[in-house]
């Protein structure tokens, strides 16, 4: 060992050799150790051919249709499991609309009577219907149940057999298997899609944050390792654990293994690079930086990862299967930044940062020598220190303004055409279906009820408001079934209030244990769950993270401090883009689940941001006092963390490039309040407030109430600015 070893970054005391921190210490040194970092890359290989191949067949396991989003036992889950008993296969209704405005021709009827048969022999279709004309004499409409063989492939070949009609007559697939194939397509490809464009933003931000041609491959390289890891565990999972995986998790996996991934790697390598000035031996370096760096980013990781897994208790489906998804892939991006990337970084030496090598040098060993090279860093902080309450009055009266955009804020989900940024053909479709047939043609309520009731539940159906007519009854197993067609669109809210109407009135009929489900009542259901989750799940995770937290830094007043600036910045964030998306994207709406996505991430994420902080500071304040903890904690950490923010923001980004809206209003808020809180109340916010209280932010904890610290000082002129 070098007479360096006290000359940790920050004046804090040595981790020392007994203990949990002699424990700690030792796992960094192994891990970076000569020899050993030879056999934690060599256990990494073997982990990555054992399970790589699974993570390939992550789509296999993928679920995107209305079972996998439904919450568990609602009314319309359980016509879903009823509707078995009436069909030997899951069918799909593909609804093909031909249209000519100045009125159905001769030649078109003919186009439409051939096109059955064709339809007929469509992968997995039963006996087509129609064509059926509209009253106003202006359009055809064929209906074809398709079993789920392959319904995007039935779907494609329906359109082109359709579109190939007289001049003048439009012709269009709609209805669930329509639009369920524009889905799937969008879905196959996101993957895929979402991963390249990832890659090449985190490859570029690293490329201008390192200043290095080579250095970015290894965290690269590190996170694509991570990633694969996480898929091929999630497939395990939802093999043989049931978790329930859609195209929607399966895509926020990628970019969030990714952007945290990285954001690990880049708080490592800075520690890293700070050891290397101050130790001649590279892997004393590194078990220096990991033994150090580790504590807050294993705080981070749980933070996340538990805040993720409450989503266990949501009611929606596809919500409690995210949170599993996402946590797995946060936990694999932990344990490839912390042993195979510090393996990597002394595998390859110092060279790896080209052309700016950081090299041994005595005069760092002084605690004041590194913020010489944070220049920027160093004048922010002593202007926190100089203006503290100017600060973090100006920033909450910003932060509270943007408050009001939260009255733009409509998530009470989307309709068929609000979910695509564009409008694919199933859009087109069912618009020109409302223009010519009751609006819910396609998309009927589905009723089920007990034989011996089918009278009672008819004449109650047939009665309720809104249902524009009734199909013959279906009988099976003791049940009968009924397709009621609305008078409204599937997806309005019209539609949704006479499914409460529909139930209400055959619930009424005694010994029919009626139920009523189908799409619209699908939407209704989804709604109420969402709205029992928001209530449920919000103070489950701010009373986790609070309470670890508190574990984590050892204080009170410290972690409520974070978490109001957490939640304020997450609101602040919510304002903001609830008024992009109605007054710049012109979006309709939002899923009613987007407000508790939006809050886990940004909560759990924004959090992540604060601990790479304080947990800094406080390792500072024990030396140096708080206040001054506080400017020294935000100089030397202010370029890595911000640089963080910036990948992190970037890749969730890249979700905005997606045709769907709920992933664009996603990518959108995660990027716009990962910037605002890495800029705002990391960079300002939260520093002006700490300087401002001083030793108290450690209350109850000793070092609140410590005596022999150094002296607070009343200015910010701890750090004389430099460069």
């Amino acid at each position: 060992m070098s007479a360096s070893n006290d000359a940790f970054a920050g004046s804090g005391p040595s981790p020392g050799t007994g203990g949990r921190r002699g424990v700690a210490r030792r796992l960094a040194a192994l891990i970076a150790g000569r020899r050993t970092k030879w056999v934690v890359l060599a256990l990494w290989v073997v982990l990555l051919a054992a399970l790589g191949p699974l993570a390939g067949r992550l789509g296999d396991v993928e679920e995107n249709d209305a079972a996998a989003w439904l919450p568990d036992g609602a009314e319309s889950t359980q016509v879903v499991s009823l509707q078995e008993r009436f069909r030997d296969d899951e069918t799909m209704l593909a609804v093909i609309i031909y249209e000519r405005s100045s009125g159905i021709t001769a030649a078109d009827q003919a186009k439409a009577r051939s096109d059955v048969a064709a339809f007929a022999k469509l992968p997995g279709a039963q006996q087509p219907q129609g064509p059926f004309p509209s009253r106003d004499g202006k359009a055809l409409q064929t209906l074809v149940p398709l079993t789920d063989v392959d319904v995007v492939k039935a779907v494609d070949q329906a359109r082109d057999l359709a579109e190939r009609g007289p001049p003048g007559l439009n012709a269009h697939v709609t209805g669930p298997a329509g639009s369920g194939a524009d889905m799937f397509k969008v879905f196959e490809t996101i993957d895929g899609f979402l991963l390249m464009a990832a890659g090449l933003v985190v490859i570029v931000l690293l490329l201008i944050i390192y200043r290095s041609p080579v250095l970015w491959i290894v965290p690269v390289l590190s996170a694509l390792v991570a990633l694969g890891l996480a898929q091929a565990v999630v497939y395990l999972l939802a093999r043989y654990a049931d978790l329930t995986v859609n195209g929607q998790s399966a895509g926020i996996l990628t970019v969030l293994v990714f952007g945290v991934a990285t954001d690990y790697a880049l708080l490592l390598v800075a520690r890293y690079r700070e050891e290397l000035h101050r130790h001649a031996d590279r892997h004393e370096a590194m078990a220096f930086a990991l033994h150090r760096a580790a504590p807050a980013i294993i705080a981070s990781a749980a933070t996340v990862a538990i805040g993720l897994l409450c989503l266990l208790v949501a009611e929606l489906n596809s919500t409690a299967g995210l949170g599993p998804v996402v946590a797995a892939g946060v936990i694999t991006a932990l344990a490839s930044m912390t042993t195979l990337l510090p393996a990597l970084l002394v595998i390859f030496g110092r060279w790896l940062f080209w052309p700016l090598v950081p090299r041994y040098d005595a005069k760092y060993l002084a605690p004041e020598a590194y913020e010489a090279e944070h220049g920027v860093w160093n004048r922010i902080a002593g202007l926190v220190g100089r203006r503290s309450r100017t600060i973090w009055a100006v920033t909450s009266v910003g932060l509270v303004a943007l408050l009001f955009g939260l009255g733009s804020l409509r998530a009470q989900g989307l309709s068929d055409a609000g979910q695509f940024v564009d409008k694919p053909d199933s859009v087109v479709g069912a618009e020109a279906v409302a223009r010519h047939y009751p609006a819910g043609s396609g998309a009927p309520a589905i009723v089920i009820a007990k034989a011996s009731a089918a009278q009672q539940v008819a004449a109650a159906v047939s009665a309720t408001p809104g249902v524009a007519e009734v199909s013959r009854p279906v009988t099976a197993g003791g049940l009968v079934q009924y397709e009621a067609t609305l008078r409204d669109p599937a997806d309005s809210k019209a539609a949704q209030r006479t499914v409460d109407r529909l139930r209400d009135a055959v619930h009424a009929v005694p010994g029919a244990d009626a139920k009523v489900g189908g799409a619209t009542a699908i939407t209704v259901d989804v709604n109420r769950a969402a709205d029992r989750d928001n209530r449920v799940i919000i103070p489950i995770v701010l009373a986790v993270v609070l309470l670890i937290l508190v574990v984590l830094l050892r204080a009170l007043v410290a972690p409520l401090l974070m978490m109001a600036t957490v939640v304020l910045s997450f609101l602040a964030s919510l304002g903001a883009s609830a008024l992009v998306f109605r007054h710049v994207f012109g979006f309709e709406g939002a899923d009613a689940g987007f407000p508790l996505l939006a809050f886990i991430f940004l909560v759990a994420l924004g959090v992540d941001y604060n601990i790479f902080l304080m947990h800094r500071v406080r390792e500072e304040s024990q030396a140096l006092g708080t206040r001054r903890g506080v400017l020294r904690g935000l100089t030397v950490t202010g370029g890595v963390i911000t640089s963080a923010g910036l990948v992190l923001a970037a890749t969730f980004a890249a979700l905005t490039t997606l045709p769907l809206v709920s992933m664009v209003e996603m990518g959108f808020v995660v990027a716009f309040g990962v910037l605002l809180d890495t800029l705002i109340v990391r960079s300002l916010l939260l520093p002006a407030l700490s300087y401002e209280l001083g030793r108290r932010i450690w209350l109850p904890s000793s070092l609140g109430r410590r005596s022999s610290a150094p002296a607070e000082p009343d200015t910010g002129k701890l750090l004389d600015p430099v460069g």
